[in-house]
């Protein structure tokens, strides 16, 4: 039986508040369970081999299904002691807007409809907070591999332009010059998935040389365009970071500035993750000279907790963002009148999608809801807890810290001065510890690799965590780490201890 697609009004109030009573009960009940949960292996095979029904079945029948087969095995981060990766729990307000904007449900291509004017006002407001001019222009976007492939476009059709090649009509096909792309060793893989993308190929992806705190080092940099620009090649952008994944680090970007405007090359800032903590006394003077960029990414779903996907592309010369997207030649673009149906400039002539979901109303609300000074607290408060955790485990005598600890992210290493650890061994013993934190329940890190070596990595984007969850954290990964030195043998005597 095919059900009704139209509901009547009482039977969306009976199905939403059950759906509401979910949400609540999923949301206060996570910090009573385990942090992760794997699918049971039976479920996964069902999943896999189950086929679509031919028949339709009842909402409640499927809303059974749903306590039971997936709310009980979640990624993890609505819990307070989830600290892998960067990812944060969701505002409520940004759950209740994704249902708002579902049952709305626009094409935010353009056209004169409140959900253009919603995600104008996100992006002038953030655009405001990074420091841009009201010249800017800016998408949202899935996340930072778009926005990087968005921006890195636009920094393709500009250096092109400048050397007189139409690369929108032409491609690559002919052009004589190499284009490069210069990033951080510590940068996001998505930037040489972009390159590839563009067909600029990885193999110009150009890796600057790094100083110990893991950031660009500008006079490499320079030495390198320098070279480039020498030698004939096309330096089609530098990609700095505001907040590496890794470490947290943040690339000295007014220096990294100076060296892109010397060389006429496009700066693009990934501000994914550090990006927002601009607002943070603290951190501004090493993140404002964002301002100075080309371009810049940020996720709203990352640091300032709105559900994904929300992640936000800007561009700081509007108009280089259409000329690199738009179908409609400049000699042609008349924006008319923008109160009737077509409405303002559309969104689709600055990027890549036609057909765009309405992602802004999550963001928006829940810009609204906390306000500069909300998000300021929220920062501070994740920021403080990273400092406890390094704190907690630097009076450790079995943890070693990565220094600089960066932003609200911890690496560190369970390293027991009593045991004998040859060779990798110490990264063999904290893969076992990783391995039995992340199953346990009890609080969830990640891992990294920092100078060859394998990390423990926790990072807080948590407004749900306290103090007394970091300390169950240092609790958990110690006694997983003394139970996983106890499983392993010896090194032989005399051995060099890592």
């Amino acid at each position: 039986m095919t059900p009704a697609f139209a509901w009547p009004a009482d039977e969306v109030r009976r199905v939403g508040h059950r759906v509401v009573d979910t949400i609540a009960e999923y949301l206060t009940s996570l910090p009573d369970g385990p942090v992760f949960r794997p699918v049971p292996p039976a479920s996964a095979e069902r999943w896999q081999s189950d086929t679509l029904p031919a028949e339709g079945v009842s909402v409640d029948v499927l809303l059974d299904a749903l306590a039971r087969d997936v709310l009980p095995f979640p990624f993890g981060n609505g819990h307070p002691r989830f600290y892998g990766w960067v990812n944060s729990p969701p505002a409520p307000i940004g759950i209740f807007a994704e249902a708002i904007a579902a049952a709305m449900n626009p094409s935010v291509a353009g056209g004169n409809h409140a959900a253009v004017y919603v995600e104008r006002q996100v992006v002038r407001w953030i655009a405001t907070m990074v420091g841009y001019p009201p010249s800017a222009m800016g998408l949202l976007v899935s996340g930072t591999s778009t926005a990087a492939l968005t921006a890195l476009a636009v920094a393709r059709h500009a250096a092109c332009g400048r050397r007189g090649w139409d690369v929108r009509a032409r491609g690559l096909q002919g052009l004589e010059q190499r284009l490069l792309l210069y990033k951080g060793a510590e940068g996001h893989a998505c930037h040489q998935k972009a390159a590839e993308v563009l067909g600029l190929g990885s193999a110009a992806v150009r890796n600057v040389p790094s100083d110990d705190a893991l950031r660009i080092d500008p006079g490499a940099l320079d030495a390198m365009l320098e070279a480039d620009l020498s030698a004939g090649h096309l330096p089609v952008a530098v990609v700095a970071t505001a907040g590496t994944v890794n470490t947290g680090a943040i690339d000295p970007l007014a220096a990294i500035a100076d060296v892109c405007e010397r060389r006429g090359v496009w700066l693009h800032v990934d501000g994914a993750y550090g990006g927002p903590a601009v607002v943070l006394e603290e951190c501004r003077d090493l993140i404002a000279p964002l301002a100075r960029a080309d371009s810049v990414a940020i996720d709203p779903h990352k640091w300032m907790y709105a559900p994904v996907d929300a992640g936000l592309v800007l561009v700081r010369g509007g108009e280089a963002m259409r000329d690199a997207f738009s179908l409609v030649p400049p000699y042609l673009r008349t924006d008319g009148d923008v109160h009737g149906v077509q409405g303002l400039p559309w969104f689709s002539e600055y990027g890549i999608e036609q057909t765009r979901p309405f992602r802004a109303l999550k963001v928006w609300l829940t810009l609204r809801a906390f306000g500069r000074d909300g998000f300021r607290a929220l920062f501070a408060h994740d920021v403080a807890l990273a400092r406890h955790l390094a704190a907690r485990l630097r009076a450790r005598p079995d943890f070693e810290v990565w220094e600089p600890q960066g932003l609200s992210i911890v690496c560190f290493r369970y390293l027991p001065p009593d045991a004998d650890c040859a060779g990798g061994a110490v990264d063999d013993l904290n893969r076992a510890v990783l391995s039995e934190v992340q199953l346990g329940g009890t609080a969830f890190v990640s891992s990294t690799t920092l100078a060859g070596r394998f990390w423990l990595r926790a990072c807080i984007v948590n407004p749900l965590a306290a103090e007394q969850d970091i300390d169950a954290l240092v609790d958990a990964v110690a006694a997983a780490g003394r139970v996983a030195a106890g499983a392993r043998p010896r090194a032989p005597l005399g051995e060099r201890r890592d």
